[in-house]
């Protein structure tokens, strides 16, 4: 596998200075067909996210993860703790997924998804920008000493801040209580339950302190996807860079019209290094540079640099959406041994999991035979104990009917509860006893449990009546 070229750490820019402490990034204001067609993605994540708690699908939020009572709705779908095995495929599909797609377009779930992005970009940087001004005017005022003016705009920014990470934190819950629950909480207050209380307060402050202050450090210092990139992307992945080829070498813009200004703008690469791309990097890095583990693929660098290219009258591209490989005049393998392997596990997994959950039933029924000996003597018969665990797994009341039957035509049986009515994920156990006369019982034979509900298809339970042969105690 080809390597990607490394850089000298004296040409590496970011928000970590060469000792190790950070610099405060200011990033600029950018606009742009990547930046607006980012916004409209952001505001239906954030609108998706607020809303699938509050939407009902049969009678239940679309998403509720009711951990208290193990009640787990997911679109329609009920489940229960029996079903946590399901997990597997939902993390290890949404972890390969990731690999999937960091192969073949690079970070672009860190730009276009991530709630550290989303929320970064969309509500606590405009709550800065509305009321802090600018990226000049911001660095302006916080050289300076702290006047009256500046205090006001920080208190009502952080004021800000903790308003929304309090509402934002409320949210969350609201995948947990369901969002009805969250007012009657809220309504009830702290004492009545402290521990949603404290978890709110707990996730305010967590919130509160990565959005405030630690920011991009969350995607340098904690997340481990982006240092996990060197062996994710090849030079083929879809990732943005600058066009060396086409940039250097860099001159300033001139309009000097003697032969010598004429002679210098011909030789000029088209980067005229007015560092624009630079100044809007949420990370603070210089994409000049080539791929770097801080660049969360956010594509503001790219708007700035083609607003400068509009500007000066040249083509577009110079910072593009384009492969290490196409960047260095080769030709970009979208479909290679990686992505081609990669695709197959992934249409593999798709399958399995579609059947796991396929098989995922709205009732449970297991035959469980008593604790004690496997079989006892009643007079002259012979008697196996047995119970029924039925649970419903579904989000209404259903009834179900108890039927039982053996290989042996001399077995009787006894239900006490034939018939079982059930409330939402509600579950019991039904003994169930089978005798047969001492004198015919000549070997152990099969029984059948069968239940069925108005809904959903009969389900029949397997299980073997054991005994002495010959009667002999």
């Amino acid at each position: 596998m080809t390597r990607l070229p490394l850089l000298p750490p004296e040409v590496v820019k970011g928000s970590l200075r060469a000792d190790g402490t950070r610099e405060t990034v200011q990033p600029a204001d950018v606009r742009g067909r990547y930046t607006t067609a980012r916004r409209v993605v952001y505001v239906v994540l954030l609108i998706v996210a607020f809303v699938l708690p509050w939407v009902s699908i049969g009678g239940n939020p679309a998403v509720f993860l009711d951990i208290e009572t193990r009640r787990f709705f997911l679109f329609g779908r009920t489940f229960n703790a029996q079903d946590a095995w399901l997990l597997f495929f939902l993390l290890t599909g949404v972890g390969f997924g990731l690999i999937y797609l960091t192969a073949w377009l690079g970070r672009v779930w860190c730009g276009w998804a991530c709630p550290q992005t989303v929320l970064l970009d969309t509500i606590y940087r405009r709550i800065e920008r509305l009321i802090q001004g600018p990226r000049e005017a911001r660095i302006r005022r916080n050289a300076g000493a702290w006047t009256t003016d500046r205090t006001v705009r920080v208190g009502l920014t952080h004021a800000a801040y903790l308003v929304v990470s309090l509402a934002l934190a409320h949210g969350v819950l609201s995948y947990f209580v369901s969002a009805p629950g969250v007012f009657r909480l809220v309504a009830s207050g702290p004492t009545a339950h402290t521990e949603a209380f404290v978890w709110v307060f707990a996730m305010t402050g967590i919130l509160y302190f990565n959005f405030a202050h630690f920011r991009e450090q969350l995607c340098l210092a904690i997340c481990p996807y982006g240092r996990l990139q060197s062996v994710l992307i090849d030079v083929d992945s879809l990732t943005i860079g600058y066009d060396s080829r086409r940039g250097e070498p860099r001159a300033k813009a001139t309009f000097d019209a003697t032969h010598d200004g004429e002679e210098a703008q011909k030789s000029a690469g088209d980067c005229v290094d007015c560092k624009r791309c630079v100044v809007v990097c949420p990370t603070g890095i210089d994409i000049r540079n080539g791929l770097q583990m801080d660049c969360v693929a956010c594509t503001a660098c790219i708007d700035a640099c083609d607003d400068i290219m509009d500007r000066l009258g040249r083509p577009r591209g110079l910072i593009r959406y384009a492969s290490t490989a196409g960047l260095a005049g080769g030709k970009t393998r979208f479909l290679r041994p990686r992505i081609i392997i990669y695709s197959a596990l992934m249409i593999v997994g798709l399958v399995v999991a579609a059947l796991a959950f396929g098989k995922h039933a709205d009732f449970e029924a297991n035959l469980l035979r008593l604790p004690g000996p496997p079989y006892t003597f009643e007079g002259d018969s012979i008697v196996d104990g047995f119970e029924v665990h039925v649970v419903n797994k579904t989000s209404h009341a259903e009834e179900y009917v108890l039927a039982a039957e053996g290989d042996a035509p001399e077995a009787s049986f006894v239900l006490p509860l034939p018939v079982v009515r059930l409330g939402p994920l509600e579950g019991t156990r039904v003994p169930v006893l089978v005798s047969v006369p001492r004198a015919a019982y000549k070997h152990d034979f099969a029984l059948r449990l069968h239940v069925r509900t108005k809904s959903e298809p009969e389900k029949v339970i397997v299980g073997r009546f054991l005994g002495a042969a010959g009667g002999g105690a």
